[in-house]
């Protein structure tokens, strides 16, 4: 049994989310349907990452046992033909040892949120990214993100259906930066509370906006209640980047 780490890219937009569910299509269904195709074996996908349904990957790492002798070079490329034409790559695949597991030796985690601040309806981004149609102050936003930087209890930003344990996370880095009429939100952290990203967003474009004092999301923060969340921005416009691990 050899052990093949993917890296993964996919449009969210068709699925219910990454993770196998029997009620709709999933990545972890694509990729490990696409496996059985190759193989004849059942493989069973496991990911850095759950995101949720309408949220996209760039760089998603994910894992598969496989029985069956493969190049990694090899493997990659009849998985990508297998796949089509659901909207999911592979553009990698390499051999990790047997105790490498995508999920639990992630120690890193990293999305960004686009957010398209224009008048005129999306073409080429419709369905990648949310539109906020009032002009946003992003360094108003990035100042009001710096509150939620570091060690905090994040009930206010976490959905009602997280399963987590602890609403307890280290925030490494939330970022806010304009290019052009897209604004971009970037948030590393080792792991993130369901809906987090999105509510923490959310709020910011109520900054970005000026609905919001820069001061509220630190009130938000400390409130630790979900009545005092704002706004959930949409799916459409997260990305998962890239999971990091020990010694890359």
């Amino acid at each position: 049994m050899t052990r093949f780490a993917l890296t993964l890219e996919f449009d969210g937009g068709p699925f219910i989310g990454l993770q196998r569910q029997a009620h709709g299509p999933s990545v972890q269904q694509s990729v490990e349907d696409a496996a059985f195709a190759i193989t004849g074996e059942r493989a069973i996908m496991h990911a850095a990452g759950r995101t949720d349904a309408g949220v996209h990957g760039l760089g998603m790492r994910a894992h598969l046992d496989i029985a069956k002798p493969f190049e990694p070079f090899r493997l990659m490329e009849a998985l990508n033909a297998k796949l089509r034409p659901d909207p999911v790559a592979v553009l990698s695949c390499e051999v990790v040892p047997d105790d490498w597991h995508a999920r639990f030796s992630c120690v890193g985690r990293a999305y960004i949120y686009r957010i398209a601040n224009r008048r005129a309806p999306l073409t080429l981004d419709r369905g990648k990214a949310w539109q906020v149609t009032k002009p946003l102050d992003a360094d108003a936003m990035h100042r009001a993100a710096q509150a939620l930087v570091g060690r905090h209890d994040f009930t206010t930003f976490r959905s009602a259906h997280c399963q987590s344990a602890s609403p307890l996370k280290t925030l490494d880095r939330l970022a806010v930066r304009r290019e052009g009429e897209m604004v971009l939100i970037e948030a590393e952290a080792r792991s993130f509370l369901h809906h987090q990203v999105r509510s923490m967003v959310g709020c910011l474009a109520l900054v970005g906006m000026g609905r919001w004092r820069e001061e509220e999301v630190g009130e938000a923060l400390a409130a630790r209640d979900r009545q005092r969340l704002g706004l959930n921005a949409p799916p459409d416009g997260l990305y998962f980047v890239r999971a990091v691990y020990p010694g890359e």
